[in-house]
C-alpha cells in the first residue's frame, strides 16, 4: 500500500489542494494578507490558502502531532533586513491556526492534550488515498 511516505511532497499536496478546494472556505482577510513575517508581498496563488492548508496535512501525517508554534517554524523564512544580516523570519500564526480550525471543523484534524493538533482516522485515510492516486 502507497502511503505519504512514498511519494513525492508537490503531487500529492496538488491532489489534496483538488479535494479540499470545495470543502475549505478561503477567508476574506486571505487576499490582502502576506504568509509570514519575512515576506515581502501577498502570495502571487489564487489557492494559496488551500494548498497551504493541503500541506499542513501532509505535515502532519509525516511528522505526527505538532503545534502552530513548530509548523509556523516549519513554514518561515529567511527575512531580509536590508543591509543589517538576515534573520529567520516565523510564518503568520493566524494563516496556520486558522487552517488547523477549518481542518478540525471538517473532521481531519484534531487537537491532543499537551501534544498540539494531530491527523484523525479520516484524515489518513484522505492522504493515503491520495497518496494511491498519485502513485
Amino acid at each position: 500500500m502507497t502511503t505519504a511516505y512514498d511519494v513525492r511532497p508537490q503531487p500529492l499536496v496538488e491532489s489534496l489542494t483538488g479535494e479540499l478546494e470545495g470543502e475549505v472556505d478561503r477567508p476574506d482577510w486571505a487576499n490582502y494578507s502576506k504568509s509570514g513575517s519575512d515576506r515581502q508581498r501577498v502570495p502571487d496563488q489564487e489557492d494559496w490558502y488551500v494548498r497551504r492548508c493541503a500541506s499542513i496535512l501532509r505535515k502532519l501525517y509525516i511528522d505526527g502531532p505538532s503545534g502552530v508554534s513548530r509548523l509556523r517554524t516549519y513554514y518561515g523564512g529567511r527575512k531580509d533586513n536590508g543591509h543589517a544580516p538576515e534573520h529567520s523570519g516565523k510564518a503568520s500564526g493566524k494563516v496556520i491556526r486558522t487552517a488547523l480550525q477549518k481542518l478540525e471543523s471538517h473532521g481531519y484534524v484534531e487537537t491532543e492534550e499537551g501534544e498540539g493538533r494531530s491527523l484523525t482516522d479520516d484524515g489518513k485515510s484522505l492522504v493515503d488515498s491520495h497518496a494511491a492516486q498519485v502513485a
